[in-house]
């Protein structure tokens, strides 16, 4: 059985999970890298998940604020060896929920082209392909994607 924690950037587990992931991205994202590093700082987000099976960080994820009434989902995480047990999609649903009790009307997110698990996971739970926003506006290798929240 999982669980999930609401906390913030402060959390060792989520730290831990996002060191992994930023391992993941380094190879997968190669020589575009940098650039996706720049907007995934972590050390002021207010707004984070984590998944737990028993005491074990499984997951993660966390939001912050893009503009007035629109969260942007970051850093989702499920390391390869917990996929396909659907601990991503209770994360993902959780920052939904947290972004509505919170007031905010739409999410939005940016993945890579070539995180098809992700993209996967976004389509799955309702999320539609947008027009690259923000700094991702001109980046070809970016997929990007929102959902408005009722």
């Amino acid at each position: 059985m999982y669980s999930i924690k609401r906390t913030n950037s402060d959390n060792l587990d989520f730290q831990k999970l996002v060191f992994e992931l930023d391992k993941d991205l380094a190879i997968k994202n190669g020589e575009t890298n940098d650039f996706f590093a720049q907007y995934n700082k972590i050390d002021l987000l207010k707004n984070v998940v984590v998944a737990y099976d028993s005491d074990q960080p499984v997951g993660c994820g966390a939001m912050k604020e893009y503009e007035e009434g629109i969260m942007e989902i970051k850093r989702m995480f499920v390391p390869i060896e917990k996929r396909g047990k659907g601990i991503a999609g209770k994360i993902l649903t959780e920052l939904q929920v947290w972004a509505k009790e919170l007031g905010y009307k739409k999410c939005v997110l940016e993945t890579g082209d070539k995180m098809i698990e992700a993209i996967s996971l976004y389509k799955k739970n309702n999320f539609c392909i947008i027009k690259n926003y923000g700094q991702y506006a001109e980046v070809e290798n970016s997929v990007c994607f929102e959902k408005v929240i009722n």
